[in-house]
């Protein structure tokens, strides 16, 4: 049995232990478990019945008490005492402990019956399991709990993004400053987009993506819109019924990078030129550095 389940967990160590957590192996023992837990409930039953059948033909007059007790009224302040261990006022002298203060006796209480009930089921839940989880391991210990939490916590993540990359669009698109995407990208453009614009972006039958020259707009939202939808007019195919919003984002930061690279024959320019955004912004930053210095001279 040890050997069957470590072998399951070693095979299966982010798999959860509930039914119908795609693991055959887990499924089947707690199925297994399940029959045979009805099968001993219906056979304590049929037993049961059967000596009360016994009981009622080879004893009656035991049958006739035993159904005298059924219909009495359950004294539910004996049971309360009972659980409590009180005892009547009239023993406790049976209970006075041989010494006394300033006339001051004090009784030896037992301890109450609720309190050993709870005191022994700690007891046994810790024996269980230690046997459990240490001793036969048929219980994933912390550490093996932690590496599951851990692989279900990062397979939700991964959906988690998956499911976000889905929802970006033209108006919602921006440039991922990591090279993630633009790396992901790379394999989509080389499949889809090099035949028309070629491996390095040089052009081809379709414009060249690596000049200053776009027929189109530069940014990356109209990158993306250009994937989107094409430009039926020129020949290029919208892409939103092959890629997804995520590959397309992809493709789009990839080509983000092809500007400058300046590729071995390269098609001539099409389209109109367009200013880098951090020359603008340079060429911005030094007219205000300009201006400031002028103004702090007068």
């Amino acid at each position: 049995m040890n050997t069957l389940l470590l072998a399951a967990e070693t095979t299966t160590k982010a798999s959860e232990w509930v039914f119908g957590s795609g693991n055959i192996y887990n499924d089947i023992l707690i199925i297994a478990l399940i029959i045979v837990m009805i099968a001993l409930l219906a056979s304590a039953l049929v037993v049961n019945k059967a000596m009360k059948s016994i009981i009622t033909l080879t004893m009656p007059q035991l049958a006739a008490e035993q159904r005298t007790r059924k219909t009495k009224k359950i004294n539910w302040q004996a049971i309360l005492a009972r659980l409590l261990s009180l005892r009547p006022i009239e023993e406790e002298k049976d209970l006075e402990i041989d010494h006394e203060y300033d006339g001051i006796k004090e009784l030896d209480n037992p301890v109450p019956a609720w309190f050993n009930a709870l005191f022994y089921s700690t007891i046994t839940f810790g024996v269980v399991y230690l046997l459990v989880y240490h001793v036969f391991g048929w219980g994933p210990n912390q550490d093996q709990e932690y590496q599951r939490e851990m692989a279900l916590a990062e397979r939700e993540k991964q959906e988690f993004l998956a499911q976000s990359a889905n929802l970006i669009d033209e108006s919602t698109i921006e440039i991922d400053d990591t090279g993630t995407l633009a790396a992901s990208g790379k394999g989509i453009f080389m499949a889809n987009c090099a035949v028309c614009h070629g491996n390095a972006g040089e052009g081809g039958i379709g414009p060249n993506l690596t000049d200053e020259y776009w027929l189109h707009g530069s940014d990356i939202k109209d990158i993306f819109a250009v994937v989107k939808y094409g430009v039926p007019a020129k020949g290029m195919v919208p892409w939103e019924q092959t890629l997804t919003p995520g590959q397309i984002a992809e493709v789009s930061n990839y080509i983000i990078t092809l500007m400058g690279t300046n590729p071995p024959n390269p098609k001539e320019p099409q389209g109109e030129k367009v200013t880098p955004k951090a020359s603008e912004e340079k060429e911005s930053a030094d007219a205000s550095a300009e201006q400031a210095t002028a103004e702090n001279e007068v």
